[in-house]
């Protein structure tokens, strides 16, 4: 590791030890990498997702690397269940600094195609699931005097992507959701951004057939997916000081397949 990448990754280190954050959709691909990444830094982990065992799993991982960790087995489209991990976080640390809006769901399909009720499931994860925590999250950070929301978003809720209607709809209006939130919460200490990732090597990417995920890397610069950590790496990062007068950004990670 080159000096002076180490010393900025101690300095952030300094900036994040303590600091509690809940991350949604934590028990696999970019929510998992986030943990990780925050754990490394020193940050007090909440959990959320709805499979305890694959929650347990990255709680252990955390562990590994000295680092605490809280589960809450929860269904973000439930505003019960939500608000119960946001609280179950302040029982655990005190507090809650950083909020980072992972869980999601896709649908592929054309929407002429697609069930009404796939349609309504996707928005009550994507969409309402992230409301609710950051409606939650809201009160806690304006009283502690600021805190960081991070929603993860993606680069087809910028570019459109055909037989993704559903879920294009969902990411854009995260984006815009962004937007309008980092206006509001500005002044009170709260920065409000998304990242936009491109096809990363998640679940929801393998599902893709092998003709279509072979067009996508041809259209990618770089030639490949992006990996889970290199997202974690940036939502680490906007949550640290060094971030401090970025707000309501949507950064771009996406291997040049769509540059603003």
């Amino acid at each position: 590791m080159r000096g002076e990448e180490l010393g900025r990754r101690r300095r952030m280190g300094r900036q994040l030890k303590g600091t509690a954050v809940l991350i949604t959709g934590a028990s696999a691909g970019i929510g998992k990498a986030a943990a990780l990444a925050f754990a490394k830094e020193g940050s007090r982990l909440l959990l959320a997702a709805r499979r305890r065992d694959r929650l347990e799993e990255v709680a252990a991982a955390v562990r590994a690397l000295g680092g605490e960790a809280v589960v809450a087995e929860t269904d973000v489209a439930d505003r019960r269940q939500v608000q119960s991990a946001v609280d179950m976080a302040v029982a655990a640390f005190g507090r809650l600094d950083i909020l980072v809006n992972n869980a999601g769901i896709g649908y592929f399909g054309l929407l002429e195609d697609t069930p009404i009720e796939a349609v309504e499931a996707l928005w009550a994860v994507n969409v309402m699931g992230t409301i609710y925590a950051t409606q939650a999250v809201i009160p806690l950070m304006r009283k502690q005097g600021g805190g960081h929301i991070i929603n993860i978003a993606s680069v087809v809720g910028l570019t459109g992507n055909p037989g993704q209607a559903n879920y294009v709809s969902a990411k854009a209006g995260m984006i815009g959701f962004t937007k309008s939130l980092a206006m509001e919460v500005g002044s009170r200490g709260i920065t409000v951004n998304s990242v936009a990732p491109g096809f990363i090597d998640t679940d929801m990417t393998r599902q893709l057939p092998e003709d279509r995920k072979q067009h996508l890397l041809g259209q990618i610069p770089l030639g490949r997916l992006g990996t889970p950590a290199e997202v974690a790496a940036v939502v680490v990062f906007l949550a640290s000081r060094e971030a401090g007068y970025i707000t309501g950004e949507t950064i771009n990670i996406n291997g040049g397949i769509y540059m603003a």
